[in-house]
């Protein structure tokens, strides 16, 4: 017998969203290590609002609807919210019930310096690292390191001297001719995000207007257990790789492998000042490499140059996924602030895959 097709334009429903997520939809478990940080970091969220005035938003609402905004690859705030709207599963995991109204975009604007000036996402992110701890995930012996190139939310026509003024005419996209021009970051700045700068990952590479992102993995599970941003450069890599390795606590010896642009004496006796054997990829083309026999015969350096590809799996996902191929912030703090909560995405993903959580 055919159903009927009632098409009815308001119900009452007596079905929480609670009930209508799957007791095994992936998101559970993250969702409870989600609610475990941000229960200790109770706090610090505490600090960052007055005690008189209205209430405002709950900073875990808005933390919860950037972290599915990452998970779930959405391109911009608005369409978040919109999503927040009718998504049931949205709903739950932020923490709206069936009738509660959603907040306009612009609330993330309003929010965002406030949670940038306390630091929150780097908080976050040193919590979920706790409950991997807690769980026996990280071996704080072997590390490795790399960066990669975010592309910034700025174009090349915008790349224009200091001081002058852009081609004329032609409306918002004007046309422009750089051809014979010399262009550098010491003449030049772009006028939509100055602190953007013009760089080139490798020779015969185009250049760009961009970040570096600069990420420590720990070799066990392939957890990332620090991350930096920085302007770009060239020596920012390896001082954001030295800067972060002398951050990881205990007295013991550590090792960490990269790839070839680390091979660099200064490079190399900075890891050894800080007691890290530097296993790093031999440069030797038309070159010396700082790498010598005192480190490669050992069996250990063979294994940390196979493991250390792994972290190009987590820049990938944070590009494919985590939506950093094309940067939606301007200016360093909120580049940074995206990239930490980012990573700390991918690392709950990780301890979900691990079994943490559930």
């Amino acid at each position: 017998m055919r159903g009927t097709d009632p098409r009815q334009e308001g119900m009452f429903s007596y079905v929480s969203p609670e009930a209508r997520v799957p007791q095994d939809h992936p998101l559970r478990p993250i969702r409870e290590m989600v609610n475990r940080a941000l229960e200790e970091l109770s706090r610090e969220l505490e600090a960052m609002y007055s005690h008189t005035g209205r209430p405002s938003i709950a900073p875990e609402q808005l933390l919860r609807a950037l972290l599915v905004q990452v998970l779930y690859s959405i391109r911009s705030e608005r369409l978040l919210v919109e999503q927040l709207d009718y998504n049931l599963l949205f709903r739950w995991f932020v923490g709206l019930s069936m009738d509660d109204p959603v907040w306009d975009h612009s609330t993330f604007t309003k929010n965002r310096e406030r949670l940038i000036g306390s630091d929150i996402a780097r908080e976050f992110f040193a919590k979920i690292l706790v409950q991997a701890r807690e769980a026996r995930l990280l071996s704080d012996e072997h590390f490795s390191v790399d960066g990669t190139l975010l592309e910034a939310w700025a174009s090349m026509k915008s790349f224009r001297p200091k001081g002058g003024k852009g081609p004329g005419g032609g409306g918002r996209n004007a046309e422009a001719d750089f051809r014979g021009e010399k262009r550098s970051n010491a003449t030049h700045e772009s006028s939509t995000d100055p602190q953007a700068l013009q760089y080139r990952k490798g020779k015969g590479q185009e250049a760009k207007l961009c970040y570096l992102g600069h990420a420590l993995m720990d070799n066990r599970h392939g957890l990332i257990v620090d991350t930096r941003t920085t302007q770009a450069s060239g020596r920012a890599e390896r001082e954001s790789a030295l800067a972060m390795l002398e951050m990881r606590p205990g007295k013991g010896r550590l090792t960490v492998g990269a790839d070839k642009g680390y091979d660099t004496k200064d490079f190399v006796e900075g890891l050894r000042w800080v007691n890290v054997s530097p296993h790093v990829a031999q440069n030797d083309t038309n070159r010396r490499s700082a790498i010598d026999r005192r480190t490669t015969r050992h069996p250990g350096y063979a294994h940390s140059q196979r493991v250390r590809k792994r972290i190009e799996e987590a820049f990938g996902w944070a590009k494919t996924i985590g939506g950093l191929r094309k940067l939606k912030h301007r200016g360093l703090p909120k580049v940074d602030f995206q990239f930490t909560l980012t990573f700390a995405a991918y690392n709950l993903v990780r301890l979900r895959t691990l079994g943490v959580g559930t």
